[in-house]
């Protein structure tokens, strides 16, 4: 019940970890803390770090009570779906939940994943949830408020109204499908500038070829 989300916050044995052993158990929780939650300071993580101390499930009841953990240490299956929760939560933003379960019942969001996918260039995997990762990614870096602030002074553009450009597949979530609107406009302004080189390349190349001794930059014919 725990790989997809183990899967999502990108856990190293996702498939096949075992909640009912204790070991186990506490190496996750401790991952989460550190890797993904960070609710404690690193200097504060000590005890919930030290896991074959016997005081450990103490100091596990507090964490969860910091944490606002609406379940006991005792409710073990529940405490790790919870927390699970909460890290991917932090990790994908409001919207996590319910890319998970998109990712579980939707195909349209699959459809709209591996859509954002193609249109990025970004290789194909298994996994929906490793692509949207790295759709996530790439849409950061391209789309910060430096980025476009750089592609702004590069060049003026007029206002785009995006709600008017269809995207053609709709990822689950408004702002990914907006993210995608954006770069398939930016997409296609890089085609229209290509295609006007490709055009002026083959009409300077057709007058050299009408007339091998017209120099069209002296206004002149022959020597």
């Amino acid at each position: 019940m725990f790989r997809r989300k183990l899967t999502a916050l990108e856990y190293h044995n996702p498939t096949g970890f075992d909640c009912k052993d204790e070991t186990e158990f506490r190496n996750v929780i401790v991952w989460l803390e550190d890797q993904k939650i960070r609710h404690y300071k690193i200097e504060d993580r000590g005890n919930l770090r030290n896991i074959p101390s016997s005081d450990w499930p103490k100091y596990f009841e507090k964490y969860l009570q910091d944490v606002n953990c609406p379940f006991s240490a005792q409710q073990r299956q529940e405490t790790v779906d919870w927390l699970l929760g909460l890290a991917v939560r932090f990790e994908y933003g409001d919207n996590g939940m319910m890319v998970i379960q998109h990712y579980s019942n939707n195909p349209d969001f699959k459809a709209g994943v591996l859509g954002l996918a193609n249109l990025l260039k970004i290789q194909r995997h298994d996994d929906y949830l490793v692509m949207l990762k790295a759709i996530r990614i790439l849409i950061q870096e391209r789309l910060t408020p430096d980025a476009i602030a750089k592609a702004s002074q590069a060049k003026e553009g007029l206002p785009v109204a995006l709600d008017k450009h269809i995207l053609g597949f709709d990822t689950g979530d408004a702002t990914l499908n907006e993210a995608a609107r954006v770069l398939r406009l930016l997409h296609i302004e890089e085609l229209r500038e290509l295609q006007t080189k490709i055009n002026e390349a083959i009409v300077a190349v057709q007058a050299i070829i009408a007339d091998p001794k017209t120099d069209h930059r002296l206004g002149k014919v022959g020597r």
